[in-house]
């Protein structure tokens, strides 16, 4: 179960790396963004892609995987190497709980938050990490993330 979990991710993540690359174009439909302005899920996407990862919502069956009380949150599917996510710490089947002073609940706060901070020169990803093993339930923790800029 957990192969199969992480397998399309990846698939995503190596994809997208081929798109970095210049091995293939971006569809217009990653790039797009309603026509008001508001925060999609694909914005949200591509700017978590921007900061470093690979994210999903946690549904009911991350929620199984991860031992999660509720199906809520943002989980981190990779890491992209080299990137702002990857200096400040952040791990793969991390659940994102807030982005600054941004409670993170849904892909769009995500999408909302980095939209907002990445344009700053640092700012704190507090994300829980959940621990296998009897009697350790995991713990929160927060990465101080610096934008380097051009």
């Amino acid at each position: 179960m957990k192969q199969r979990f992480f397998t399309g991710r990846m698939q995503i993540l190596i994809l997208l790396c081929c798109l970095c690359l210049g091995l293939g174009t971006i569809p217009t439909s990653v790039l797009a963004e309603s026509s008001n302005g508001q925060m999609t899920e694909e914005k949200a996407l591509m700017l978590a892609e921007q900061f470093g990862i690979d994210v999903g919502e946690v549904d009911e069956e991350i929620q199984e995987i991860l031992g999660l009380t509720k199906a809520e949150g943002v989980v981190v599917f990779a890491v992209i190497g080299g990137s702002p996510a990857e200096l400040s710490g952040i791990k793969v089947k991390s659940v994102i709980k807030e982005v600054d002073i941004f409670e993170i609940r849904t892909l769009l706060d995500l999408g909302n938050a980095l939209e907002k901070t990445m344009s700053t020169p640092n700012f704190t990803v507090a994300t829980y990490e959940p621990m296998s093993g009897v009697g350790v339930t995991g713990g929160l923790n927060f990465h101080f993330v610096r934008v380097l800029q051009d």
